[in-house]
């Protein structure tokens, strides 16, 4: 069996010890306030990070430096005989881009999927694609698996901030002000990379029971969902505790945001995040099915 590295960025929520017993490498974004830049979950923490922003009227967030990543796929060449690389979606960060330009420059053929999203759909692909990699399934197998979850994925948000959307280019003047006008909160969705604004609600809980009425369509089909927060504990607990009143049997997580997400959505955000199919959990390996990875 091939030996394979993992390349991906801090937008994955992967942590340490995963990242340690399954070759995974995970270079991180960065974060800019007050004119100072810190490397996502590394010199700063989401804690931190907050702090600081709700101190400052200017925050924002920058790719890594394509140097980092020639350094990294430059050593990873000679430890591993194939590298998968998954990043945040092409459509927000330049992630991607630069990481597929930095192959090019190590002189390694990597296998890059753009995710489409970011957050806890990354960490799944991660996850799954290993428990396949140990199975047998070769790199490219492992990516075509991949590129179905990635079909399969639903993402939904409500930012906390429109004022933080519009000071990180997410949102214009004109619509930052009739926002604030009429007291509007959004109901976004990734879709094809791009975050779109499904509903414009006029309060926090409407937005809310909008977003569970999303989720109770598909919800016979799902197995398990993500309850992400940007330094928002409480709600999501409150997401948590209605969406197990809708199917008692349903797995759920509460993760919290990484901070690159507060910087565009805001403190405060929530989001939810599900695999709408249960067939992309299996995959055929020679003469046998793979059990899903859950």
């Amino acid at each position: 069996m091939k030996s394979i590295a993992w390349v991906t960025d801090s937008t994955s929520t992967i942590d340490s010890e995963f990242a340690g017993n399954n070759h995974v490498y995970i270079i991180p974004l960065r974060l800019i306030v007050n004119n100072e830049c810190y490397k996502e979950n590394i010199d700063i923490s989401a804690e931190q990070f907050y702090e600081k922003m709700r101190k400052s009227d200017k925050a924002g967030s920058s790719q890594p430096p394509i140097g980092e990543f020639v350094e990294l796929y430059e050593r990873l060449k000679e430890e591993y005989d194939e590298i998968i690389a998954i990043h945040c979606s092409s459509e927000l960060s330049g992630t991607f881009h630069t990481s597929m330009q930095a192959a090019d420059i190590a002189g390694v053929n990597v296998i890059g999927i753009d995710s489409r999203v970011g957050a806890y759909p990354i960490r799944e692909m991660i996850r799954r694609g290993v428990h396949w990699q140990q199975a047998g399934c070769s790199a490219l197998e492992i990516r075509d698996r991949i590129e179905d979850i990635i079909k399969e994925m639903s993402f939904y948000l409500i930012p906390a901030s429109l004022s933080q959307l519009h000071r990180s280019g997410r949102l214009s003047g004109s619509q930052l002000l009739l926002g604030q006008l009429m007291r509007i909160h959004l109901l976004l969705k990734f879709d094809a990379g791009k975050i779109v604004v499904v509903d414009k609600i006029r309060t926090f809980k409407k937005t809310k029971q909008v977003l569970l009425e999303t989720l109770n369509k598909d919800i016979r089909q799902i197995q398990k969902i993500c309850i992400m927060h940007a330094n928002n504990i409480e709600e999501a607990l409150s997401l948590e505790s209605v969406i197990k009143e809708l199917s008692p049997s349903i797995g759920t997580e509460i993760m919290t945001f990484v901070p690159v997400v507060g910087v565009h959505m805001g403190e405060g955000t929530l989001a939810l995040s599900w695999i709408n199919s249960t067939t992309v959990n299996s995959i055929m390996v020679p003469d046998k099915e793979l059990e899903p990875a859950l």
